[in-house]
């Protein structure tokens, strides 16, 4: 074949099959009409029409614009405006806006709300078992508790149980390792211990109930006040970055390491229903971008803890560290307490021996890694 029989010829299949492709696409558009109901359900699965902005509002435990955790959801916000090509986006209310702090859940589980980032602890009046999604004392670090979550079985049992709510979490950041708290005075043996009036909420306080202390709960506006006047003579708030910032090493200077959260969880977590009815475009989005904020919020901690912890000395910071009797005696009573609990509810039960399980092995791998790592350095 010579060259100008060759572009004759491709030039001619070429346009059949530019015909050939029109006459297709001309039947896929019949086929379209005459079946709407299934056009309608790839638009909403597949291509989303931005023309329609879909808003979630979304209500947070913390204050408006809070360190952290409330830049984090700020951040989390314009993620998903960004990445949606403003498709979707997500109306923050802080705390006491449209509900109060500790009322998110049930507003979200009525649907008042598409959704709320508070933290599980919050909600063991509900059910006790909500408190081991946050941790427990002498239990999972941060990495940990994501490792159990995602890759432990703790996901899926904290969806099974938020769904008898109408709800469905996320883990949406965690406060890494928190401090043991601000004392008046030192705390040098258990008997120091006895009748201490702490605000420390959660496990930890149940298991300082068992030391002896007398656990108080407060919102975060009322302890720098109630610790000035003697209301409480010791508080845990989070680490260094936040903790200054409340100024409590103004009346109380021994700050203690801690034991009672070694990773805290804070959730990301949204009515059932509203969630269902999402195009998986927007699902898949949202999954991303809580992802990214708690990988984030971690390491926003740990960077900004490390900075504060610099301050502490030149603000008269005296850092101490438990007595071993007091260590010794908390790590009893904190199986004493997860073991009452677990008798009392077999949803505890379960969470319990998932989480403590995940822990075992976990403790295996970082004695001969991390923990190894850590002396040599």
């Amino acid at each position: 074949m010579n060259r100008r029989s060759f572009l004759t010829s491709a030039a001619l299949t070429t346009t059949a099959l530019a015909l050939h492709g029109c006459n297709e696409s001309n039947r896929v558009a019949i086929d379209h009409t005459k079946h709407p109901q299934k056009q309608d359900e790839k638009l909403s699965t597949i291509n989303i029409n931005r023309a329609v902005t879909k808003t979630l509002k979304i209500a947070t435990s913390w204050p408006a614009h809070f360190p952290i955790m409330g830049t984090g959801v700020d951040r989390f916000a314009s993620r998903i405006e960004q990445i949606s090509a403003k498709s979707l986006q997500i109306k923050i209310f802080a705390k006491n806006t449209l509900v109060p702090a500790l009322g998110v859940f049930d507003a979200t589980s009525s649907g008042k709300l598409d959704g709320f980032h508070s933290g599980p602890y919050y909600w063991k009046g509900k059910n006790s078992a909500f408190s081991l999604f946050s941790g427990f004392p002498f239990g999972l670090t941060a990495q940990e508790l994501n490792g159990w979550l995602m890759f432990g079985g703790g996901m899926q049992l904290w969806r099974e149980l938020y769904a008898k709510h109408n709800l469905y979490p996320f883990a949406g950041g965690n406060t890494n390792i928190q401090m043991g708290g601000w004392f008046k005075k030192p705390i040098k043996s258990l008997k120091d211990i006895e009748g201490l009036k702490m605000r420390i909420p959660g496990l930890g306080g149940e298991v300082m109930a068992k030391l002896g202390a007398n656990p108080i709960l407060l919102p975060a506006g009322e302890i720098y006040t109630s610790l000035e006047r003697g209301v409480i003579d010791a508080t845990e708030w989070v680490g260094p970055a936040l903790d200054t910032m409340m100024g409590f090493y103004k009346v109380a200077p021994y700050y203690y390491s801690g034991w009672h959260e070694p990773g805290s969880v804070l959730e990301m977590t949204f009515n059932h229903t509203t969630w269902s009815s999402l195009a998986q475009e927007h699902q898949a989005m949202i999954e991303s971008a809580i992802a990214e904020m708690n990988a984030n919020m971690i390491v926003e901690f740990q960077a900004k803890n490390t900075q504060a912890l610099q301050k502490l000395d030149s603000l008269g910071v005296k850092l101490q560290q438990f007595p071993q009797s007091v260590i010794d005696a908390a790590k009893a009573a904190t199986l004493d307490v997860l073991s009452e609990q677990s008798d009392l509810n077999p949803d505890f039960k379960r969470v319990n021996q998932s989480a403590t399980e995940y822990l075992k092995q976990s403790i295996a791998w970082s004695d001969v890694s991390l923990k190894e790592y850590l002396n040599i350095r």
